[in-house]
């Protein structure tokens, strides 16, 4: 990678240059250096194979610069960009495609101002991650594969059904995933900042899934961490231990539910459905589904939602955001009234001058004194990090679900349900008839059970029924909140939600794959 200092000095300078050009109002360079390891999981008992698969890393580094410029009586704004390039002529090429795409923007009130909120001073960053080796990065995926095979071994109901240990290939016993390093660092030089902003950030995850294949069972797992000595080998254990429990699953008639949603189901719905309807952006173009709702009772009215990016020691924490300017907490739902939405510093200002914004809001944002501060700006390339050539958008760092009443022990929110379904593993979770409207769509893909007389019961066969319903049930039916968060995150997301288990009152599931088994 390439280094902090070298990042500071391009971003200076190039501003300096910038700055000096003809018809230039106010400049912003953004620099940014990432790389991204991974190590593919592939192991198959009855299939010649290496395990770990595929070791491979993906590096980038370059600038990106945008522009607001004089254009007569009005401003135009541009966005260009520049690969592979830490120089002042990289910053030269960025200026021109940045002049060649200028338009007319009228909604553009300035770039990103200094707040008088300061970035934490603590570092976010585990500085082993920065520099993790090669060889340390591969054993990592051989620990969860090692781990996988481990418990597959140690169980007494997978000897029994191979007729001994040493049969157990004959299962057809069988793991996939990955271990991710993202590693980013960036710098960002704007016209209104006094000095150069820098940040640094590391991400370590791990992702698994095990199947037995002559039980047509499945069970998946995961774990994301800060810091390399928190790594372990827990995705590949906690995926063959649900393979394990997952055999011999039955499966369930249409219907409503009671059920209680795991860690994976609770962040699959909040980031396909809920992070996105508290995005500004999205409240502007009226197409959230809390649209008109500021200030008013849109979820259960113990349940709160908010999101931190300054917490040390948490995955998805970073000191400011790609606009320079410092995280913290956002409350986005507090005892079930939608208090604030997530911004950067474009959609804020759009926002707070839209002559629409009480109608769009649901009340004068002038009255919600931090419902749009601008700490979520971030210019993330969908799990690839912090990218120089896109312009910031609107994205979570760590996510927090919790109830006023207190976190709940499994055992009481499996009581407060009664009969109905634990929901482990969702997958293709997605609005249909339009964000707004609420109604969603997915597939019960593994980590499931039935839940009888408040306990778990038999496990429910994977990819056998499908859940229809609309999210503003769900959050209105909420009937308890798990103590037990852990940093969850799903294919295709930049934040981390801390989710927990929750109970809820009604979901309406659907049989599919009414005959044969599809793994």
């Amino acid at each position: 990678m390439k280094s902090l200092r070298s990042l500071k000095k391009v971003a200076g300078e190039g501003l300096a240059w910038v700055q000096a050009q003809p018809g230039i109002r106010e400049a912003e360079v953004f620099v940014a250096s990432n790389d991204q390891l991974y190590a593919r999981l592939n192991y198959t008992s009855g299939i010649a194979c290496n395990g770990v698969e595929e070791p491979k890393s993906l590096s980038s580094f370059g600038v990106g610069l945008r522009v607001a410029l004089q254009d007569g009586d009005g401003v135009k704004t541009g966005f260009g960009s520049e690969l592979g390039r830490l120089s002042l002529d990289g910053v030269e090429r960025a200026l021109d495609r940045a002049r060649q795409g200028a338009v007319a923007d009228p909604e553009f009130v300035s770039l990103p101002k200094p707040s008088q909120a300061r970035p934490v001073r603590s570092r976010l960053h585990d500085p082993l991650l920065m520099s993790l080796d090669d060889e340390a990065f591969v054993s990592a995926g051989w620990r969860v594969v090692e781990g996988a095979l481990e418990t597959f071994a140690a169980s007494e109901e997978l000897v029994m059904e191979a007729g001994g240990r040493e049969k157990l290939g004959r299962l057809g016993i069988v793991l996939g995933g990955d271990v991710t390093l993202l590693r980013e660092r960036i710098a960002v030089a704007s016209t209104h900042f006094p000095q150069v902003q820098a940040d640094e950030s590391t991400v370590l995850l791990s992702g698994a899934t095990a199947m037995v294949e002559r039980s047509c069972a499945k069970g998946s797992g995961w774990s994301a961490h800060a810091r390399w000595q928190d790594f372990t080998a827990q995705a590949g254990v906690e995926a063959a231990r649900n393979a394990i429990r997952s055999m011999g699953g039955q499966r369930v008639t249409d219907g409503e539910f009671r059920v209680v949603l795991g860690p994976q189901p609770v962040t699959d719905l909040l980031h396909n459905l809920v992070l996105p309807s508290l995005r500004s952006d999205v409240v502007y173009a009226m197409a959230s589904a809390f649209s008109g709702k500021l200030g008013k009772a849109v979820a259960w009215d113990k349940l709160s939602i908010y999101d931190h990016g300054a917490l040390p020691g948490f995955v998805g924490s970073k000191r400011i955001t790609c606009e320079g300017l410092p995280t913290g907490r956002t409350d986005l739902i507090t005892r079930g009234q939608l208090v604030g939405l997530l911004s950067n510093h474009y959609e804020s200002q759009r926002l707070l001058t839209d002559p629409k914004a009480r109608e769009k809001l649901g009340a004068d944002p002038h009255d919600y004194a931090d419902c749009l501060t601008p700490r979520n700006g971030f210019r993330f390339m969908e799990g690839g990090g912090r990218h120089f050539q896109v312009t910031p958008q609107i994205a979570a760092t760590n996510v927090f679900v919790e109830s006023a009443e207190g976190g709940l022990s499994r055992d009481e929110l499996l009581r407060r349900v009664g009969n109905g379904l634990y929901i482990g593993r969702i997958w293709y979770t997605y609005p249909i008839n339009g964000l707004a409207r609420g109604d969603f769509t997915c597939t019960v893909v593994g980590d499931s059970y039935v839940i009888k007389d408040g306990r778990l019961g038999p496990p429910l066969r994977p990819n056998t029924v499908r859940i229809n319903d609309n999210i503003h049930r769900v959050l209105n039916g909420i009937l308890g909140v798990g103590s037990a968060a852990r940093p969850t995150i799903v294919w295709a997301a930049d934040q981390i939600v801390h989710a927990p288990e929750m109970a809820v009152s009604v979901l309406t599931v659907r049989q599919i794959a009414a005959s044969g088994y599809v793994v």
